[in-house]
């Protein structure tokens, strides 16, 4: 399966891609952000050397119980990271990774686009077609996430008829949502949206039946690195003591055809990867 990424081809026919995230913030819910743009670009490096082959940035936690940053806010903490990471040395034993953007406000994608993003990372579940749009002006990637509602607003007790069925209706509305406003199929991925207006049944449903969302043809990102299912299923409160946890989902979802594990930990995942491609070889 193939993506086309700006003036990119990115081929996960054979090979699990992991994205290592980070977070450009105050208050990210496993405690690891920082607005201090040089410890973020370290931390990017870091993540690069230990396998990331993606790094995901945030400006903004989508902790529900946190308010809002603004817009400018949110421009001003990406911007300078952008900037840093294209003009950052990058060679054959550092190779320079894709570039994921967290963001879901159309006014910040139109301003940083322009900047060199390889992927938009949409959490808003594709509300409006405009992320899509500015990513077809630009060739960038859209990763359409399923959930209900807006970013920052609590959805508990969404309940689902049946949740992988909601899901898929969901992709395909999205996907031609996204298409119609002259998006390539070729240029959007896929993300179930785990914790996103879940419990934990539908949670582990979502993990169990992951090979249910290869009917789109798209590739999949698995986002299980220290969520609130593992916590609960552990009975472990703090994320940080969570990895053991994500590395079992992480397995599960290599083995269902997973092609991005979204992770913290990525020296983790992609010791996971590895091992995992041998053993199914």
């Amino acid at each position: 399966m193939r993506l086309q990424v700006r003036d990119k081809i990115v081929d996960f026919s054979d090979c699990t891609m992991v994205m290592g995230i980070i977070n450009i913030n105050d208050d990210s819910f496993s405690g690891d952000g920082t607005l201090n743009q040089n410890k973020a670009m370290g931390m990017a490096m870091a993540k690069v050397d230990e396998g990331a082959d993606i790094i995901d940035i945030g400006a903004e936690s989508a902790r529900t119980n946190r308010g809002p940053i603004s817009v400018e806010e949110e421009i001003n903490r990406l911007t300078p990271f952008i900037k840093t990471f294209h003009s950052a040395k990058w060679d054959k034993d550092r190779p320079k990774p894709l570039l994921s953007v967290n963001t879901w406000r159309s006014e910040v994608s139109r301003k940083i686009l322009p900047l060199g993003v390889d992927i938009l990372n949409d959490i808003g579940a594709l509300s409006q077609s405009d992320n899509a749009t500015i990513c077809a002006d630009h060739g960038t990637a859209l990763l359409i996430m399923h959930s209900i509602g807006l970013p920052k607003e609590p959805h508990l007790g969404q309940k689902y008829e049946n949740v992988i069925e909601e899901i898929n209706l969901f992709f395909e509305e999205k996907i031609n949502l996204a298409t119609s406003v002259r998006l390539k199929a070729e240029q959007i991925l896929l993300d179930p949206g785990i914790d996103f207006a879940k419990d934990r049944a539908e949670n582990l449903n979502i993990l169990k039946n992951l090979r249910e969302f290869h009917k789109h043809g798209r590739p999949i990102l698995v986002p299980v690195s220290r969520k609130t299912v593992i916590g609960e299923v552990l009975g472990i409160d703090d994320p940080c003591s969570r990895d053991a946890g994500t590395v079992a989902c992480s397995v599960s979802s290599i083995i269902r055809g997973a092609a991005i594990l979204r992770v913290h930990n990525v020296k983790a995942a992609s010791q996971t990867v590895k091992v995992i491609q041998e053993l199914i070889k």
